[in-house]
């Protein structure tokens, strides 16, 4: 806050501190699907960047795949995959077949296990049609897509999700939900999931924890959720009426 007096002479800056989560404590266990809800504000991109290594916590400990991340990122890095939908990893003017490349010396991944890799990932995810085209040129589904390979070439053990079918057709979201579950299902991918699309919670997360304020004021099946609202028919309606309502559960 800035106050400034009448003449326009001198000012005060008043501070306030605002915790971006507090008291947050889950365990995620390896071959999970979790969605992480919230309103905006609420704390879930902290959260993320604290998991990635990107902010450090003022108090508390956090582990990933057994690590500190703010201690040990680029180790760290060699061990999660992380999809931004309103960002891409990928090399804007290149070719995305390039980026992919590029990606590879990043993390230094053999070029046979990469090869592979890649051509698994290609055919599932559709990739053949525009693997040569630059990003700059793809469709938001095209340029999820491949997001997403980019994200899981060099094998990580944890994939972290922000808004992965952002702005997506319903044939776009399909793909990637299927794509997602048989991920987890067939690979056991420890997913942890943050999106405004309940749609995207239903079909893939077998738990849910919900944030509030920077608490976790939700943490279990879809199932618990909708307990906590009888009556509602959707979970659009539940977590509607729980973040509109006085309070948490």
């Amino acid at each position: 806050m800035i106050e400034l007096d009448r003449a326009g002479r001198t000012f005060k800056v008043k501070r306030n501190v605002v915790h971006a989560v507090t008291d947050l404590s889950f365990t995620v266990a390896e071959g999970e699907f979790v969605g992480y809800l919230g309103p905006n504000g609420a704390g879930k991109s902290t959260t993320i960047k604290m998991l990635c290594g990107i902010l450090t916590p003022t108090s508390g400990k956090v582990r990933v795949a057994g690590l500190d991340p703010s201690r040990r990122r680029t180790t760290l890095a060699r061990r999660i995959g992380v999809v931004f939908g309103q960002r891409t990893t990928l090399w804007w003017d290149l070719p995305l077949a390039d980026s992919f490349q590029l990606i590879r010396h990043l993390y230094k991944v053999d070029r046979k296990e990469f090869a592979a890799r890649l051509a698994e990932l290609t055919e599932t995810l559709g990739l053949d049609a525009f693997i040569r085209t630059p990003v700059r040129q793809l469709s938001l589904g095209q340029r999820m897509r491949g997001d997403l390979a980019a994200a899981l070439l060099h094998a990580p053990d944890v994939l972290v999700l922000d808004e992965p079918t952002i702005g997506l057709d319903v044939v776009g979201k399909a793909g990637i939900r299927d794509f997602l579950r048989r991920l987890n299902a067939e690979r056991g991918t420890t997913v942890l999931l943050t999106t405004h699309d309940l749609g995207d919670i239903e079909r893939l997360c077998r738990r849910v924890m919900l944030i509030d304020h920077g608490r976790l004021a939700f943490d279990g099946t879809l199932d618990d959720l909708m307990a906590t609202a009888p009556g509602q028919s959707s979970i659009e309606e539940v977590v509607t009426r729980l973040y509109t309502g006085s309070s948490m559960p």
